[in-house]
């Protein structure tokens, strides 16, 4: 856990075009965005971008982020090339989008996470989903938190492999807390999970609120952004 002497870089700066402390590498036809500690380590996070791709400044910051706690952070295109979601598409061509864009799960685990032992893995909205989704179906993976990651309900969705933190934002507006998915996802856990798991409701807050720049920040929002940040990296240290 985070200590007093050295608390969590839950802000490392000001992100407007933010460029990012890492670096891209190029293995074989995948790209990924990688950022080391200073330190050498055996621990590795996964880093599973949202709709809006391996690129965009806000997920290279939680890499970033991440990295400085003294995990190696990768952040792979898991679009693999294809063009990621853009503010200028329209919504209601979201479903046919997201059907093109097939999960790539496994490709950078031990193999390509500089021969790490232990890897933990994150994801953010649709990365959040692809967390759920690894956390069913990889046993080498140490722990998982899923950030505003919608769930789908059937039976074989709920009994983990590995410690999983779900994390959501009381007034998202794709997953709000009165909508049936949380309520039922804290049943169904109950009922099949064997492994440990958590799910926090952080009040006020949208879809999104841990990603947000500081100078996005409302004042009421910066203490409840800094408390997921600060859970989620001490989920990963509790396990990873």
């Amino acid at each position: 856990m985070t200590s007093d002497a050295q608390p969590f870089l839950y802000d490392i700066g000001k992100r407007t075009d933010y460029v990012g402390l890492g670096h891209e590498e190029q293995v074989e036809h995948i790209k990924a965005y990688v950022c080391k500690p200073s330190s050498v380590t055996d621990k590795a996070v996964i880093v599973i971008h949202d709709i809006y791709g391996w690129q965009f400044p806000d997920i290279r910051y939680i890499t970033d982020l991440v990295a400085a706690e003294g995990y190696v952070a990768i952040c792979p295109d898991f679009f693999l090339g294809k063009k990621p979601w853009t503010s200028a598409d329209h919504w209601a061509e979201f479903r046919d989008w997201l059907k093109d864009r097939a999960y790539f799960l496994t490709y950078y685990l031990s193999d390509q996470s500089c021969s790490a032992k232990k890897i933990g893995v994150i994801g953010f909205s649709w990365g959040g989903m692809a967390v759920h989704h690894l956390m069913l179906k990889n046993p080498e993976l140490k722990t998982g938190v899923s950030l505003y990651g919608i769930i789908r309900d059937s039976d074989d969705r709920y009994n983990l492999l590995n410690p999983t933190f779900f994390i959501f934002g009381e007034k998202d507006h794709t997953i709000s807390y009165d909508q049936v998915s949380i309520i039922l996802l804290e049943k169904k856990l109950k009922q099949y999970c064997q492994v440990e798991y958590r799910i926090k409701v952080y009040p006020g807050q949208i879809h999104g609120f841990a990603e947000l720049k500081p100078d996005d920040m409302k004042p009421r929002d910066k203490p409840y952004i800094e408390e997921a940040r600060k859970d989620m990296m001490n989920w990963l240290k509790t396990y990873v």
